[in-house]
This record gives C-alpha cells, structure tokens and sequence, in this order.
C-alpha cells in the first residue's frame, strides 16, 4: 500500500509540472504571438493574411464586394432557369408581344445605383484612410530606382540606404527567392509610419500587400501614404508597375520588430553609415542568418 501511494504521489507530482509547464507555454504563447510572414502561398486563394489596419479594412471591403457578387450572380442564374423553363417553346407556343413594363424598367434602373451607392461609400471611405497618416509617429522616404529601392529615416539621423534582392546562390534557410533582400525596410511594431514616395527615373510602385499599402513612386513628384504592422513579422513585396527590364529587380522586404530592437538598429545604422556602411539588417534577422551572409551588402559596395 505504502509502494502504491509512493507511485500515485510521483504520478501527481509528474502531472501537476506537465500542468504547470502546459499553462505556462500556453501563457508565453498568448503573449508573444509569432511572427508572421506576410508572403504569397502556393495555390493561395484570396488575400494575404493581415499584418495591420489598413489591410484590416481592405479585407473588410473585399468580404462585402464579394458577398453582393454571390447574391447578384445566384439571382441572375436563378433568373435565368426560370426563364428558360417557364417561357420554353413547348410551355408557350404562342408567346406574348407585351414590352415596355415599366415597373420592371424602373427597377432594373434604380436597384442597380443602389448596390453602386453601397459599394461607393465604404470604398470612399477606404481611400480616405489610405491617404494620409494620422498622428504620425515617423516618416521613412521611399524612393524607386531602377532598379532597387532607396529607403530614408530622416527623423533617426537622416541616413538612408539601398536595398537590393539576394542574389538566387546567395538565398539561405528562411529566405524566398526573388522576395528577401540584402537590407530591408525595418520598422517598429504598433507605430503609424508616414511613408512618403518619390522616383528617380521612371514610375515604380511601392506595394506590400499584408500591409495594405500601394503607391507609385513618381519622378519629380512625392505621394504620401502610411502603414502600421500590428504584429512582429516579415512582410513581402514588390514593385507592381512594369519598371524596365529588370522589373523584378525590385522586391520589397519589410521587419516589423518591437520597439526595443527598433532603437537598437537605429543606433547600429547610424554608426554603421557614419562609416560609409549599409545598416544591416536587426537583430533578430542576424540570429537567423548565416554569418556570410551579412557581408553581401560591403560585398556590394
């Protein structure tokens, strides 16, 4: 008896720690959720999935376009068996002259404006609050070339720097082909970044798509929108406007990372371009790199 209660309190004790350890991972994991990777998938269907509000509301107005589609086309394709079996030849050998119904001319007039007055208000609204940042809390300058892009952290110091795609032998564990770059775009998780585009040579496009954001980078003009990554993450893009031959030169990267590691690349890339160096990428980038790696950009250079 004394064996068996020795055992049933070692299996108690065992149980208990797997319970404590259970809730405590469970506990790390609702508040730490992980990263997210904002990148296209094989045999995708749909949007990406949401990295921040602005894709929130697009996602949002895409639902309610959708849905008006289904009900239009089910009332159309219902409209129409109906029509061919109720008013076939063999049901209707004589069929009626009548035309010119008025009611139906009426409605198939002003139901239509309807469903356009209530698509147009929600995409008004959507475009608004694409537009301009509200309470901005940085700006970062983003400048198409061809063919690489040129970011500008103007209240960090002013220094800016160029990101380009890693080189296809160069790609390691964790990187996409034609997607990951050498320095990408960092920005602090939580914080309404103004993103302000301009081009040196011909029309580009700045476009992420988990991010919510599109806009042209335009010679001799600046456009200005904002993004805002809810969640810790790598969010993907590209330039979406046919820029030249090497077009596809010209992926988009973007490391939503907390605050704390934000401020540290910071002061890493300012040192670094007091020295004629590129940024690098933060922190937490480096520790799922391959030490060669980091020197593709000086390699560069």
């Amino acid at each position: 008896m004394q064996r068996m209660a020795r055992v049933a309190g070692t299996v108690a004790t065992g149980l208990a720690l797997l319970a404590g350890g259970a809730g405590a991972a469970l506990a790390q994991a609702a508040a730490e959720p992980p990263p997210m990777i904002g990148a296209p998938l094989p045999w995708g269907i749909g949007l990406q999935p949401s990295g921040g509000p602005i894709k929130d509301a697009i996602s949002s107005f895409n639902s309610l376009v959708f849905w008006i589609i289904v009900v239009i086309t089910i009332f159309v394709a219902a409209l129409l068996v109906w029509v061919m079996w109720k008013y076939r030849a063999s049901a209707n050998p004589n069929p009626s002259k009548t035309s010119h119904n008025t009611m139906l001319e009426i409605a198939w007039t002003v139901v239509p404006v309807l469903i356009l007055v209530v698509i147009a208000i929600p995409s008004f609204r959507l475009i608004y609050y694409q537009d301009r940042a509200v309470d901005a809390e940085m700006t970062i300058n983003v400048q198409g070339r061809q063919w690489y892009w040129h970011y500008g952290y103007p209240d960090h110091g002013n220094f800016n720097y160029d990101s380009y795609p890693v080189p296809n032998e160069e790609i390691a564990a964790g990187q996409i082909r034609s997607l990951s770059v050498d320095n990408p775009l960092v920005v602090p998780v939580g914080a309404n970044i103004r993103i302000l585009t301009t081009g040196q040579d011909v029309i580009h496009s700045f476009f992420v798509p988990s991010l919510g954001v599109q806009k042209y980078t335009i010679p001799g003009r600046t456009l200005e929108t904002w993004i805002r990554a809810d969640r810790p993450g790598i969010y993907y893009g590209q330039c979406n406007q046919i820029c030249g031959v090497n077009h596809w030169f010209m992926p988009i990267e973007v490391r939503a990372v907390p605050r704390e590691e934000f401020e540290a690349w910071v002061a890493q890339a300012r040192t670094r371009f007091a020295q004629g160096l590129p940024p690098g990428p933060p922190p937490s980038a480096l520790a799922q790199q391959q030490p060669a790696e980091t020197t593709l950009a000086e390699a560069r250079r």
